[in-house]
């Protein structure tokens, strides 16, 4: 476990593209947090170390964005989600098992449907700027992931 301190959103797109740089096919990267915590701020930083060009936004309302850099980008996020089978079924496997990277906002409301082996990135606001990052590995090629991660 790994736990980053940011002061700016700054801060957490670089958290965010040094996990992208190290970023390989398969990689699956889960996001918890509140509302405005920076987990969209990280997946942009994601999107700046697998090279995608695209502004990334939150796909809040469509579920999935999919980003093209120099692996798939598989943008989730599960705010408005209520039943996940009936939402996205098999679609979902396909793309979380691919040969992108995804990441998960909100993922404590499909925890059932996520692979074991992962990086899950816990979101904590101390204060207007402060946040709280605390990465967690799970997995031999998700713990190599962590190593990739500098706080500063």
């Amino acid at each position: 476990m790994t736990t980053c301190r940011t002061t700016e959103p700054d801060g957490t797109r670089a958290i965010g593209r040094a996990i992208g740089q190290a970023a390989q096919p398969g990689d699956v990267i889960l996001l918890a947090g509140d509302l405005g915590a920076g987990k969209t701020v990280l997946t942009q930083g994601i999107g700046q170390g697998l090279g995608v060009e695209a502004a990334v936004n939150s796909p809040t309302f469509v579920l999935l964005h999919e980003y093209h850099g120099r692996l798939p980008l598989y943008h989730y996020d599960l705010y408005r989600l209520e039943n996940l089978e009936t939402t996205v079924g098999r679609e979902w496997e396909e793309f979380l098992y691919g040969s992108g990277v995804s990441v998960v906002e909100w993922a404590n409301r499909a925890a059932a449907w996520l692979p074991s082996e992962h990086l899950l990135i816990e979101f904590t606001i101390e204060s207007e700027t402060v946040r709280t990052l605390r990465l967690t590995a799970s997995g031999a090629r998700h713990l190599e992931l962590l190593s990739a991660v500098q706080c500063s």
